[in-house]
């Protein structure tokens, strides 16, 4: 079906925004922050999949530029010997999100990629804004590198988190941290301050996330446009580690994130560009809202899994 233009709309995805569209009540960016970010928990609760079983969840807290910060680990194994490690930021405009709302997905990922993932719960804006995000996430990735056995860090995040990952691939690609980055996955990433997009146009309205909520994210996080973490389109890509990115079809951010795979294919950098057709912003979260994601994540995860093997030289 379409969405009343000529872009293919899953029957799964028309059936989760037709529910979306018709509730009633203030918008995200109508609220405070702390009101917005319980929203989302909210969201995440009632459309996302549950955890499912796995060996190993622990919490704990680790040092930060500005104090502790939280991180979560998942395991699929007791025990295992040292091999590659995921380190996760998760989304939600840098001003939402936490570890509960990106729960099920980083619990998937351990599963299907036999690794460990550690998500990490950075600052959030308008309390701390840019550049406390990326400066967590920076100091929580040298601190896996340094302290969980591993041979080599892979790099993902979804929405915010995505540009979170290349933010901080770019500055351990400048200066390392004591692990090598070995391969990154960003995930429908924002990466550049501008929005002068055709999928800005086509989808800003009624797909979840809209111009206004994304125009609300940015004041809040009052991003410096001159800094490569805030804009890594703007920026060199050479150099930075194989990559999987991925986008949606119905997503406001879809075509910056295109623009994002070709910059890294020019700059020679191996990437596989896979695009959630029908899809909207945010799906890897929505897993149970829109029961044709799961497909989505495990077909990305599976291919991400093949590259990581590759850059381990254990294909």
């Amino acid at each position: 079906m379409t969405d009343g233009t000529t872009h293919y709309t899953r029957p799964d995805v028309a059936m989760f925004l037709a529910f979306l569209n018709a509730q009633e009540g203030p918008k995200m960016e109508e609220l405070p922050p702390a009101e917005a970010r319980e929203m989302f928990r909210m969201m995440a609760k009632m459309a996302d999949a549950p955890r499912g079983e796995i060996a190993k969840v622990e919490d704990r807290t680790i040092p930060g530029p500005a104090g502790e910060i939280s991180i979560r680990s998942y395991d699929n194994r007791p025990d295992r010997e040292p091999g590659p490690v995921m380190v996760f930021y998760h989304g939600g405009g840098w001003v939402i999100g936490d570890l509960d709302t990106h729960d099920a997905y980083c619990a998937e990922a351990a599963r299907l990629l036999d690794m460990p993932v550690i998500a990490i719960d950075y600052r959030l804006a308008p309390e701390h804004p840019f550049p406390a995000a990326p400066d967590d996430c920076e100091a929580a990735t040298r601190w896996v590198a340094d302290n969980i056995p591993c041979t080599g860090l892979v790099l993902s995040g979804e929405s915010a988190g995505g540009n979170l990952t290349i933010a901080t691939a770019l500055t351990l690609r400048d200066k390392p941290a004591s692990k090598p980055v070995i391969a990154m996955h960003p995930i429908y990433p924002a990466v550049t301050t501008h929005d002068d997009w055709q999928s800005y146009r086509d989808f800003g309205e009624g797909h979840l996330l809209t111009t206004g909520s994304m125009t609300w994210f940015g004041n809040q996080y009052a991003a410096d446009p001159a800094d490569y973490r805030a804009s890594p389109l703007d920026f060199p890509a050479a150099g930075l580690p194989p990559t999987l990115l991925t986008t949606a079809g119905l997503d406001p951010l879809r075509d910056q994130g295109r623009a994002y795979a070709a910059k890294l294919i020019e700059a020679g950098v191996p990437t596989t560009y896979r695009e959630a057709a029908g899809s909207i912003h945010g799906y890897i979260n929505l897993a149970q809202g829109i029961p044709s994601a799961k497909d989505d994540i495990r077909g990305a995860l599976t291919v991400l899994k093949a590259i990581v093997a590759d850059a381990s030289g254990t294909a």
